[in-house]
């Protein structure tokens, strides 16, 4: 059994060993194998398996990696969790089933654009920028709500919040956060958790973990 399909089975034991105990939670999030920067070859022994959900940081990186391979595979799922910068928008609207990164009214007039040129509707998370870090990407919390509305105003697909919490700070607080901006809004869905925090994403509700380091191992 190759190592990355390995590792990917125990992340799954970890999940189910979680969710039996956290009674209140009844669904298993989706696992997201993040495979930026790792060449085709590391992920196919996942694709073989039939896992379906992976996530990439670069548009160009992924139309070369994964545009053949999704043809073939009619059931994969390609998440954007990377910064998308306005003039990649064409190309990511295109090829990415989610867009976990939204975080301005000029990216979303783009995406929005695209969607009715392309007659295609995507998935898409609002980026919360909890930690108000100046390096990061991300709506603040202050204009959240009326970010929100201005989306669904132009009929973007919104199905859920993300976050990047800040390095080395204990990420329950900003879970939790989460999760009550999720339910005040009313979205079902939550992108938050990565390899060192998932177990706790998901006992603030996270629905989609984005794992690359304890799948795929360091990267160079």
């Amino acid at each position: 059994m190759h190592v990355t399909l390995k590792n990917l089975l125990k992340i799954n034991e970890n999940v189910n060993t979680n969710l039996q105990n956290e009674s209140k939670i009844s669904v298993a999030p989706k696992i997201i194998a993040v495979s930026k920067t790792f060449k085709i070859d590391h992920i196919i022994p996942l694709i073989n398996h039939g896992h379906q959900d992976y996530g990439e940081n670069k548009v160009q990186e992924a139309i070369e990696k994964w545009t053949k391979i999704k043809k073939e595979n009619k059931n994969i799922k390609l998440h954007l969790i990377g910064g998308l910068q306005t003039n990649k928008v064409k190309n990511a609207v295109q090829l990415f089933d989610y867009i976990h990164s939204l975080d301005s009214k000029k990216l979303a007039d783009k995406i929005c654009y695209q969607q009715k040129e392309q007659n295609i509707e995507r998935k898409i998370f609002i980026q919360v920028n909890l930690g108000k870090e100046k390096q990061k990407s991300g709506i603040p919390e202050e204009e959240l709500f009326d970010f929100y509305k201005y989306c669904k105003n132009i009929n973007l697909n919104i199905i859920g919040l993300m976050c990047i919490p800040p390095l080395n700070q204990d990420s329950k607080k900003y879970f939790l956060r989460m999760q009550e901006l999720n339910k005040e809004i009313g979205l079902k869905e939550l992108s938050m958790g990565m390899s060192a925090d998932y177990l706790n994403a998901i006992k603030y509700g996270s629905t989609f973990i984005r794992i690359g380091s304890d799948i795929f191992g360091q990267r160079y």
